[in-house]
């Protein structure tokens, strides 16, 4: 994860890889036929732990305690820039059809757009009086926000609060949102 986050896919070998973990070159192909395998790997597990830190928290379903998880889960990220750095930097290399991980992200955000949907329209539904915007709209513009305001975090973390922004946005949509 830190060597690809500090320089990119492309940039970074499989003896780079190997030497930075401490293993030969032939150890690391033993666990990953290929850099390509390894990304996806990286992404996934990055993936699944910010999953499992999320619903550690409180196994809830309800849409209000969900919201306030995803809102915890940016503040996390806020402690941990070479992550943040990393999907940043894989997703924008990943625009390229060629790229490994470019099927990695059109699923992934396929996936977050469709929860983020979900979720949305049973806030809009729930809020007093319902808002009426168009949940799979607002998922996107929400996707864009938070992909946006990683950039500008990355690059001037003393000036961007990720959450507040994200607060500031869904409270404008008629959500009402806060720290607990």
């Amino acid at each position: 994860m830190e060597l690809f986050s500090r320089s990119g896919f492309h940039a970074v070998s499989l003896r780079d890889i190997a030497a930075h973990a401490g293993l030969t070159h032939a150890g690391l192909l033993h666990h990953f036929p290929g850099k390509d395998e390894l990304l996806i790997q990286v992404l996934t597990r990055r993936e699944d732990e910010a999953a499992q830190q999320a619903l550690s928290a409180d196994s809830s379903r309800e849409p209000e305690k969900v919201l306030i998880r995803h809102l915890d889960q940016i503040t996390r990220n806020m402690h941990t820039p070479g992550l943040v750095g990393l999907f940043v930097k894989i997703s924008g290399e990943a625009a390229d059809p060629g790229h490994p991980a470019h099927e990695y992200f059109v699923e992934r955000y396929r996936r977050l757009r469709r929860r983020t949907a979900w979720l949305l329209a049973q806030l809009f539904e729930q809020a007093d009086p319902p808002v009426s915007h168009d949940p799979d709209a607002v998922a996107q513009q929400l996707l864009a926000l938070v992909d946006g305001l990683q950039t500008q975090w990355l690059l001037d973390p003393d000036q961007v609060d990720m959450r507040r922004a994200v607060e500031v946005f869904l409270t404008q949509l008629g959500l009402g949102v806060g720290r607990d």
